[in-house]
């Protein structure tokens, strides 16, 4: 499929040929909403914390005398119906990490990459440099481009120009194919690809997967020790 090229001037200077397999494919909802949970998941930290009544610092000699007060029997003031007791069922830290299958992840960001083509999102430019790496200047670049909203930036490499010019635009964010990712993706109103970005993920994307190495025990008698075999080559 082609798509037209414009320079930081806003004028068409050329049309890129994308790959059909990755810019115009039939999205796979089921696997962009599972994707998009186990990203979320993965996000977590998993560090919070409360104490149970064990791990409360205190005293934990009986309240009062067991009979003749009129009060309910009270064992200590770590107990969780008192103030300052444990909590019963308060969180822990845990894992939250999901696994998700290489080709799922990818079908995933193939599925959200032709999503924006389809919704026009998609737009692709010659070359980003900038000769001040000013704030004022990056407004001005995207205003030219007509970019509005929450716009994501995909260069190829890393400007430290392009990154100060945009620190302080809320709505903006400049990355590269390797740390670009399925939820900044489809939360962008605009995506913009710079020609060496748009070849580089679309490289990535078609890179052949490799099979994991599975392990199988081989032996012909009780007791023998068991021998690792890679499966699937590399």
């Amino acid at each position: 499929m082609d798509m037209p090229v414009k320079n930081l001037q806003g004028e068409v200077v050329s049309t890129a040929q994308l790959d059909e397999r990755v810019w115009d494919i039939q999205p796979n909802v089921a696997v962009l909403h599972q994707a998009v949970l186990a990203q979320q998941a993965n996000a977590r930290r998993g560090t919070a914390d409360t104490k149970t009544r064990g791990e409360i610092r205190g005293s934990t000699k009986k309240h009062h005398r067991q009979k003749g007060t009129g009060m309910a029997r009270q064992g200590a003031v770590s107990a969780p119906h008192w103030r300052g007791g444990g909590v019963v069922f308060g969180p822990h830290p845990k894992d939250w990490s999901q696994a998700l299958p290489k080709r799922m992840r990818r079908l995933a960001m193939l599925s959200a990459l032709s999503a924006k083509v389809d919704d026009e999102a998609v737009l692709l430019v010659d070359d980003w440099s900038m000769s001040e790496g000013k704030t004022r200047e990056m407004i001005s670049t995207l205003a030219t481009l007509e970019v509005s909203g929450r716009a994501l930036l995909v260069l190829l490499e890393s400007d430290a120009k392009v990154t100060r010019a945009g620190a302080n635009i809320p709505k903006f964010r400049a990355v590269t194919p390797n740390t670009l990712n399925l939820i900044d993706v489809l939360t962008a109103d605009r995506l913009v690809f710079t020609s060496a970005a748009v070849e580089a993920v679309t490289e990535k994307l078609l890179r052949p997967i490799r099979p994991k190495k599975t392990a199988s025990r081989v032996g012909t008698g009780r007791g023998e020790s068991p021998v690792a075999v890679a499966e699937g080559g590399v």
